[in-house]
């Protein structure tokens, strides 16, 4: 049986609010994030990310699967990169409930973001 290949790691810093506010994807029930990259992956891909929020002094590592692809040269400027899922669970869930908390508001606000 072939081993499955090691999920890559990302550190992702995001350092302010109107970014963070980009990169969330709250259509996913257990949250997820945009990761600007220009390295190939394929759905459904593992990924461990280590994610750093503004003003928070730790890391958040999670452990994501890519559940969408945005191509170089996509419509309306969109940034190439992956969307990864955060999966159910704990740690997730209150990782979802932290990026939240420092959105607020601009959780429902309408400005475009990278995700969908």
């Amino acid at each position: 049986m072939p081993l499955s290949p090691r999920p890559s790691v990302i550190q992702l810093a995001v350092k302010e609010r109107s970014a963070l506010y980009a990169a969330y994807i709250p259509l996913f029930s257990e949250g997820g994030i945009f990761i600007p990259t220009q390295r190939e992956y394929k759905l459904g891909d593992d990924v461990y990310v280590l994610l750093s929020l503004p003003d928070e002094p730790e890391r958040f590592p999670v452990a994501a699967k890519v559940a969408w692809i945005t191509p170089a040269r996509a419509a309306n400027n969109r940034s190439q990169g992956i969307g990864v899922r955060f999966p159910e669970g704990g740690k997730a869930r209150a990782l979802k409930q932290k990026i939240e908390e420092i959105l607020g508001p601009h959780l429902t606000s309408d400005r475009q973001t990278q995700t969908i």
